[in-house]
């Protein structure tokens, strides 16, 4: 096979730059290592930045995201008894977040490429990606038990963080940075109304909670626990039990309704410079990882693919420019580094540390007492969670 972009995973990423690169009348083919029915069921982020629901609408593919997704104006921050409201298009020129989970978005992208008559191959592991520094990349991979090969004018690499395309720029280019967190979280899908109009970020000397949804009908909700906990050691009625706890405040109630979903997630921050090598580039978990505190690891996602797109555009177009190709790499990073720094920010500031001491918890109130009485403070929180322009 033959074509000009090969696209490694269907997740989020390689989807949408297939999708952006067909609109720009570019071929691409994707292969993807697991079935088409884990993609679509992996539950994973659901908090959309505007712009990321306008790249998607670019694309084609938000009919149901714009029926189903719930628009939401701020977040409450929940601590000491207290709970301030956070509003945000008062404080950002009048944007906001929507929550439409990744996994809807996952399946609205393959339902569009398959109508589309796109070439999506599923249980299709790479084993070798070979030529990146020279003009005629070739991908090997394994499709029905055969090994074939795929020739292409460019590499996007977005299969994750585990993937094969970070580990084929060359170790002496490649430089990463990393922090590992001392906690991680439990998520649970429940089918119970949410409790809240916005997402409740909640800290407590017994650790951070967070309130989220799915929809109307199905809310999302975390636990901070230890990073070797066990699924286990949390039945139903603990995982409730410890949500009323952290999540309490006079006059509130949590509804209760049945599990549906579970899982534990670490906590780290990872990135990889440069997000580029010859022909090969990077997107997504596979250059760059947050804690989920922030809200950004899929929005990175989509605006890396919709910069790599842009570039592919030029490079593929009448002018055949290669400036946004060899820039892609430093105009994501400037973006990846403003949003590791915002969910470091929001990760410590939220959860109770393993060792803290009671010097340390005062610190922390105070801490979240001034966000919570700043304007300015708020402001910030605001300005970032909701996300900067991505040409900024």
């Amino acid at each position: 096979m033959r074509t000009q972009v090969a696209i490694i995973g269907a997740g989020p990423a390689g989807l949408l730059l297939s999708q952006l690169l067909h609109n720009r009348g570019i071929d691409s083919v994707v292969l993807e290592a697991r079935s088409r029915e884990y993609c679509e069921q992996r539950q994973r982020a659901g908090m959309l930045e505007q712009a990321t629901v306008d790249v998607l609408r670019e694309a084609g593919a938000a009919d149901r995201l714009d029926r189903e997704g719930l628009v939401h104006h701020g977040i409450h921050l929940r601590f000491a008894g207290r709970d301030r409201h956070i509003d945000f298009p008062s404080r950002t020129g009048g944007r906001s977040v929507t929550v439409y989970g990744q996994t809807e978005i996952v399946k609205d992208l393959i339902a569009k490429r398959v109508d589309e008559g796109a070439r999506l191959y599923f249980d299709t592991p790479v084993t070798a990606i070979e030529g990146i520094e020279g003009d005629a990349p070739r991908i090997r991979f394994v499709r029905d038990g055969v090994e074939e090969t795929l020739d292409c004018d460019l590499v996007a690499g977005c299969d994750g963080f585990h993937g094969v395309s970070r580990p084929t720029i060359p170790a002496d280019v490649l430089k990463t940075y990393e922090r590992s967190y001392p906690f991680a979280w439990l998520g649970v899908l429940a089918d119970v109304a949410p409790s809240t109009d916005d997402l409740i970020y909640a800290y407590s000397e017994r650790g951070f909670a967070l309130h989220s949804m799915r929809s109307a009908q199905v809310s999302r909700l975390y636990l901070q626990v230890d990073p070797d906990a066990k699924l286990a050691d949390w039945p139903d009625e603990r995982i409730w039990a410890e949500l009323r706890e952290r999540l309490a405040l006079p006059g509130w109630t949590l509804d209760e309704g049945p599990i549906s979903e579970r899982g534990i997630t670490p906590m780290r921050s990872f990135v990889a410079e440069p997000m580029s090598f010859g022909r090969l580039f990077l997107a997504g978990d596979a250059a760059h990882i947050v804690p989920p505190t922030g809200a950004k690891g899929l929005n990175l996602a989509m605006a890396d693919v919709r910069v790599l797109a842009d570039a592919c555009g030029e490079w593929f177009g009448s002018g055949g420019s290669r400036d946004g190709l060899d820039a892609y790499s430093d105009a994501c990073l400037r973006r990846v580094w403003r949003a590791e720094h915002f969910s470091y920010w929001m990760t410590t500031l939220l959860h109770t540390g393993v060792d803290a001491s009671e010097f340390d918890r005062r610190c922390q109130v105070a801490h979240l007492e001034y966000v919570a009485d700043s304007d300015a403070a708020m402001a910030s929180l605001a300005e970032n969670y909701v996300g900067y322009a991505w040409g900024s």
